[in-house]
């Protein structure tokens, strides 16, 4: 279990990312095991967690993320914090690695501390974390509202977060029930995969994420199925051995790619269904020796800021405008309470490179 702080007030040169936690671990929540975390006696943690006075502050603060860490559940009341008065927002995503997810924090982040508030970023990277995340109620009194970034909630985890009675945005994602900022994937990949028709391209792969992935994040279902509506559309024959994972890293696009290339009948084309993927297929491209449009096209998805310098043709999104606009709709919530949830769908932007080239006929 990993966690990193510097202090609960501030972070490092940002000073509205509060903490971040990685949860990873197993099943504890005992001031024991909240003890063994922050490197204090047990003694000490039940003085801090009571709100006694005579714990320095460094070392509550120290404690108080210890507790969130193991999954030791903590009422705002116990702390003496009333329950809207934290001036943190919890952002929930699996990969903050990933340029996507870092360019929505930074939108939300951006907003946050024009306003005042803290970011507290709950990031984990397996299926464990999901669990103690939403069924230990880890959140539960220390943020004001919540913004989760592309991971769709099952049922269970929804109803679990509204209980928290807070206002709730969704990115990347839609649901009728709170407030939520996505674009049309679907449209978004019918965009890119008619690009590549409309340049003659018949044999046409996919590089997407493996659908049994359990932190999978909605978009690859939903751009796979406006791909194939495209192919149907155009009457293009798919074969399945085209499709191939490389789990939207640029690592991922390298290994997906030189197993595409192994395998025969290599395609004219491919739809990468993000830009760090895309990066990746040209890399392996660049190692077998082949060419990028000459041999095959490529296409990626999100506008990442490497596209440009890699001439990728690619579907842009807004991934910040997504952070900013879940921010202040947050913030509008909080102020006032009794406003409807809305929905925004934001447009995608064709952009074309050289990475792509007209089939001759």
């Amino acid at each position: 279990m990993l966690y990193f702080y510097s202090s609960c007030r501030k972070i490092s040169a940002n000073p509205t990312i509060f903490a971040v936690f990685h949860e990873t671990g197993g099943l504890v929540a005992g001031i024991k095991e909240v003890a063994e975390a922050a490197g204090v006696s047990s003694a000490t943690v039940s003085r801090a967690l009571r709100g006694m006075h005579h714990v320095n502050e460094q070392t509550r603060e120290k404690i108080l993320l210890a507790a969130a860490s193991v999954g030791y559940d903590i009422p705002g009341e116990k702390l003496g914090i009333p329950r809207s008065r934290t001036k943190s927002i919890g952002v929930v995503a699996p990969y903050i690695a990933s340029w996507y997810f870092s360019q929505v924090i930074n939108g939300a982040e951006q907003v946050l501390r024009e306003a005042g508030f803290d970011l507290l970023l709950y990031n984990f990277s397996q299926m464990k974390g999901r669990e103690r995340l939403f069924q230990h109620q880890l959140l539960k009194g220390r943020v004001d509202a919540l913004i989760v970034i592309s991971l769709p909630p099952t049922e269970e985890e929804f109803e679990s977060m509204l209980s928290l009675g807070i206002p709730l945005a969704l990115v990347g994602m839609h649901h009728k029930d709170c407030i939520s900022i996505a674009i049309d994937d679907v449209a978004g990949a019918r965009t890119a995969t008619q690009h590549l028709v409309n340049q003659g391209h018949k044999e046409i792969a996919l590089m997407s994420a493996h659908p049994d992935d359990p932190l999978n994040f909605g978009g690859p279902h939903d751009r796979k199925i406006g791909f194939m509506q495209v192919l149907a559309e155009n009457k293009l024959n798919w074969v399945p051995e085209r499709e191939v994972y490389g789990d939207f890293t640029m690592h991922g696009g390298t290994r997906a790619m030189d197993e595409l290339l192994a395998r025969p009948n290599p395609p004219t084309a491919i739809f990468c269904e993000s830009d760090e993927m895309a990066l990746g297929a040209m890399r392996a491209m660049r190692r077998h020796g082949l060419k990028v449009p000459d041999d095959i096209s490529i296409i990626g998805f999100d506008g990442h800021e490497m596209a440009e310098f890699s001439d990728l043709t690619t579907v842009e999104q807004p991934m910040q405008l997504m952070g900013e606009m879940a921010a202040h709709s947050i913030m509008d919530k909080l102020k006032k309470p009794e406003m409807p949830d809305a929905s925004h769908t934001l447009p995608t932007t064709l952009i074309v490179r050289n990475s792509t080239r007209r089939l001759q006929a």
